[in-house]
């Protein structure tokens, strides 16, 4: 029972959907299981709870840029 744990900032449930298709499919085609039996697990974290080094995600430029595209 191969088990894709995927952490990333909230998502929708379209993007949700979506990803565990395609995880789902390459899991399915490289190693031949059942789908049923591929389990995708989503941890949504908020960008307060996100460090790359030192800095809290919420307060990179990337992030602030996301922000404004979003």
């Amino acid at each position: 029972m191969p088990v894709i744990t995927f952490e990333m900032t909230p998502m929708t449930k379209d993007q949700k959907q979506q990803i565990a298709r395609e995880f789902t499919d390459t899991v399915v085609r490289t190693t031949g299981v059942p789908e049923k039996s591929v389990y995708v697990l989503f941890h949504e974290n908020t960008a307060e709870h996100i460090a790359v080094g030192d800095t809290l995600l919420c307060d990179t430029q990337w992030y602030k840029n996301q922000q404004k595209e979003g």
